[in-house]
């Protein structure tokens, strides 16, 4: 089995084709392009160091909301809610 180096990936939506697409690049590769570019810092610690189902859903959640902040057309396919579950069932 061939090992799978570490890398970033890339998160792109194609209003032309309609999909989301996914790239993985070396990290070195992206460092000049990142340069100047906003970070949005994701604690762990803050979820006690759990990637559960719901942090997986709320982070998924999150880059596709981000994507649509710029493309707008996305958003005519978001249904999802975005405040954590167990916050809603409490309400």
């Amino acid at each position: 089995m061939s090992k799978f180096l570490p890398c970033s990936i890339v998160v792109t939506y194609d209003e032309n084709r309609q999909q989301l697409i996914l790239q993985c690049v070396m990290p070195e590769r992206l460092s000049s392009a990142l340069k100047g570019a906003s970070e949005i810092p994701v604690l762990l610690d803050e979820f006690n160091f759990k990637i559960d189902d719901e942090f997986v859903r709320r982070f998924g959640g999150g880059i596709v909301k981000l994507l649509s902040m710029g493309q707008p057309d996305l958003k005519q396919y978001m249904t999802f809610t975005e405040s954590p579950l167990d916050k809603l069932s409490e309400g």
